[in-house]
């Protein structure tokens, strides 16, 4: 009978103690949880009117909602009265660990958030990077991946891609078109200039503003080369290239204008000996 109440005494004393700090961390941990679904579903609206992607989204939000619930935990743990210093360590020293053994897919998550953030280029860009060019098929958390003109998949690390120069020939809707055709030095100078400038006009695709140019750039080693430079939408690129290219060398042939190929001539003084 002295036992019981002893132990009855016992019990008592710890609920006495004990049962307002778990109850009270009970409600912080309700509360802390709901708070965090509304901070998780706020900062998800905020990124979308800020256009994110949606991988990336659900990433960040599943990110910040596990890392609320750790320090929800945490906070609820040393409500009871159990010390969290071992734990913190115990979570630093994960951390780091993982950390290193993961730098590089760090880096290229990193760069990633980048990529999706600031959006350099976006699906469907024709870019160059790292030496590659090709079409964006996709972006990823860690890597981009395009597609050549001739259908080859590359995949290109985000930490690389972040952290050198991209060149985006679909970020501006007009492009400009270069282009130098070399002429023989006995050739009529004005009249090519005149035949690529009526070629130019036929083109209803090549732009009046900005204005064409056609200059004489260079007084070559074996031609006269005349520099062109026309303007255009970017889907009308690569046609205007090689139609303009096909159609001057036919008008050129046409009228008798020459497009001479590098040549060496020989010159011999004295007379040669038997």
């Amino acid at each position: 009978m002295e036992s019981f109440e002893y132990y009855f005494s016992q019990i008592s004393d710890y609920l006495a103690i004990y049962l307002p700090k778990v109850l009270l961390a009970v409600l912080a941990l309700i509360v802390g949880l709901w708070l965090i679904k509304k901070l998780v579903k706020g900062m998800d609206k905020l990124m979308e009117a800020k256009e994110i992607d949606n991988s990336l989204r659900r990433f960040l939000n599943s990110l910040a909602g596990i890392a609320l619930k750790v320090m929800l935990l945490l906070s609820v743990v040393g409500m009871v009265g159990i010390e969290t210093t071992s734990f913190v360590a115990v979570l630093a020293a994960a951390g780091f660990a993982i950390g290193m053994a993961l730098q590089g897919g760090l880096a290229n998550f990193a760069g990633g958030v980048m990529i999706l953030i600031f959006k350099p280029f976006k699906v469907g860009d024709y870019i160059t990077s790292n030496g590659h060019s090709g079409t964006v098929h996709s972006i990823e958390i860690f890597h981009t991946i395009i597609k050549t003109p001739d259908n080859i998949v590359i995949v290109l690390p985000n930490g690389v891609v972040s952290n050198n120069p991209v060149e985006n020939y679909s970020s501006e809707d007009l492009r400009r078109v270069d282009f130098v055709f070399g002429i023989g030095y006995d050739d009529d100078i004005k009249k090519a200039k005149e035949i690529i400038k009526e070629l130019i006009l036929a083109d209803s695709r090549v732009l009046g503003d900005p204005e064409p140019a056609i200059v004489v750039s260079e007084l070559a080693d074996s031609s006269v080369n005349i520099t062109v430079k026309v303007w255009s939408k970017k889907e009308n690129y690569w046609a205007i290239f090689f139609d303009m290219t096909e159609n001057v060398k036919l008008t050129f042939d046409k009228e008798g204008i020459s497009i001479p190929y590098p040549q060496t001539d020989v010159h011999l003084s004295g007379q040669l000996k038997n």
